[in-house]
């Protein structure tokens, strides 16, 4: 039998929305098969169905040629597929073996063996080259650990069909390469495997064959090793895209944004950003890369003012700024577009309009004596929403919430930028997007800068630092590691800072 798993014309409905439009899928047996599409697409609820959460409204699927109903994730369990999710399912306080034994524990004289599930989990994990200690407690291994013990989770579980939902947002490049040996050494074994991911690159480096979803549809499936990344991308978003980052060499002014041995904590004691120093000039682009949880968010609240600082100064154009509160910041000229647009960026049960303000509402000509003035209001909303290519079915009367991903964060950047900030601080702005808004945004950040703006740019995505950034830092464990010019590093450097390998120093 050819394929391991069949999903035939797949279709499912959410109240207005179809988010599976007769979809088809075909696994071959031993190949990686990459599901590749922009946000929304359909990609997630695509597997939620084959891994047993949803329901399909039609269509059929088929698991070693014999149809199967896959009721829920138990089912699927048994049928030998298996799915990591994206955000880890991990018990923290526990091991990695009590963690992979949850809920098919096995008893010996009502005493729960350990010993015998960490000896199959040893065996397991030199098997496949994944390299884990089963007595080691979740909580003090890395992310990519984490992931490994996911997908041993699975093997433990006899999955010969293994769905990973993407993967690599979360791991370091020399992690991204690991894995990609993993998933190898996976396949040889007989395993199948399906990863979800809109990164190109990856498809390009593990991926036997690619199945594309755009709107729903299904776009077709091609062969990996033939088709070009440009072709790929085009299939996704309908049409082409330059993955080339177009800018001039940056000509930096003044210092803008100062921060003198600046330490700020993450909760009562434990330090989350410690003794950091730095600068960022007008007109430059500063990123800063490294993986997600060593330091960032604290940095960043630092200087919006949503974090104290415990010890140490942030000047901003010369003025210390260190413990003024946030309103009197933005009113100075830092806007700050969040990492998480539910948390912080938008107020999801408001309309559009009225989150295009949440920043401005008690200026001229937004309100006057306490009183708003929605004419103002409105046209201030449909200049970002016209400029910024935000869709949403009533425009700015829409409720938030109503819009996708892409288009929430495309409002929270126009929002942002509109503000003419001095500094502009962008957390993740293109998370989530699909390469056609990428591509957009990063033009209005090289245009922020090519007005003389401050722009600092906090990512996980190493390829956005290195193809946007004029600089880049790089922390880890909150401290800062190094800063490099954009133009004379690699990925393999910055991926080596990123696990706290300090640069050589100059001879």
């Amino acid at each position: 039998m050819e394929y391991v798993v069949e999903m035939l014309n797949i279709r499912k409905e959410f109240p207005g929305i179809v988010a599976n439009d007769d979809i088809t899928l075909r696994l071959k047996q031993g190949e990686i098969h990459a599901l590749l599409g922009e946000n929304g697409a359909g990609k997630s609820t695509l597997m939620a169905i084959l891994f047993g959460m949803y329901q399909p409204d039609r269509g059929m699927i088929k698991i070693n040629g014999q149809e199967k109903k896959i009721a829920n994730p138990n089912v699927a369990n048994k049928l030998g597929v298996g799915m990591v999710h994206q955000h880890f399912k991990l018990v923290s306080n526990f091991t990695v073996t009590e963690n992979i034994v949850l809920g098919m524990e096995q008893h010996k004289n009502y005493v729960l063996d350990l010993k015998t599930a960490a000896t199959k989990i040893k065996d397991l994990s030199n098997q496949y080259g994944l390299n884990v200690d089963p007595y080691a407690k979740i909580e003090d291994i890395s992310v990519g650990m984490q992931q490994r013990v996911e997908i041993l989770k699975m093997l433990y579980r006899d999955a010969n069909v293994l769905i990973l939902d993407e993967p690599t947002a979360v791991l370091t490049p020399q992690e991204i390469d690991d894995l990609g040996k993993i998933l190898k050494n996976l396949i040889a074994e007989g395993k199948s495997i399906i990863i979800i991911t809109h990164k190109l690159k990856e498809i390009k480096a593990m991926a036997h064959r690619c199945t594309v979803i755009r709107r729903g549809k299904t776009i077709g499936t091609v062969d990996v090793a033939e088709t070009s990344t440009e072709k790929m991308a085009e299939m996704m978003v309908g049409r082409e895209v330059s993955f080339k980052v177009e800018k001039e060499e940056s000509t930096p002014g003044d210092v803008v944004l100062k921060l003198d041995s600046v330490t700020v904590k993450n909760g009562k004691d434990i330090i989350g950003l410690n003794n950091v120093s730095l600068e960022l000039r007008a007109g430059e682009i500063l990123g800063i890369a490294g993986v997600d949880g060593n330091g960032q968010s604290e940095l960043v609240e630092s200087i919006t003012g949503l974090r104290n600082v415990y010890s140490g100064s942030i000047m901003f154009e010369g003025q210390d700024i260190t413990k003024l509160p946030v309103r009197t910041r933005i009113a100075k000229g830092i806007a700050h577009i969040p990492e998480d647009r539910h948390k912080r960026g938008l107020v999801l049960d408001y309309t559009i309009e009225e989150n295009m303000v949440l920043e401005l509402y008690h200026r001229k000509p937004f309100s006057k004596n306490g009183l708003l003035n929605y004419a103002a209001i409105k046209k201030h909303a449909e200049n970002i929403i016209k400029s910024f290519d935000v869709r949403s079915g009533e425009g700015g009367a829409s409720i938030a919430r109503s819009l996708s991903g892409g288009n929430q964060q495309k409002a929270v950047i126009g929002r942002e930028i509109e503000l003419d900030p001095t500094l502009l601080i962008a957390v993740q702005p293109t998370r989530g997007l699909d390469v056609g808004s990428i591509e957009y945004i990063h033009k209005r950040l090289i245009e922020q800068r090519d007005k003389g703006k401050a722009v600092l740019l906090v990512s996980l995505e190493l390829d956005e630092v290195l193809n946007v950034s004029d600089r880049i830092a790089i922390v880890n464990n909150g401290e800062l590691v190094g800063i490099v010019n954009a133009s004379e590093t690699n990925e393999n450097e910055i991926g080596l800072m990123m696990a706290g390998v300090k640069k050589e120093e100059e001879k």
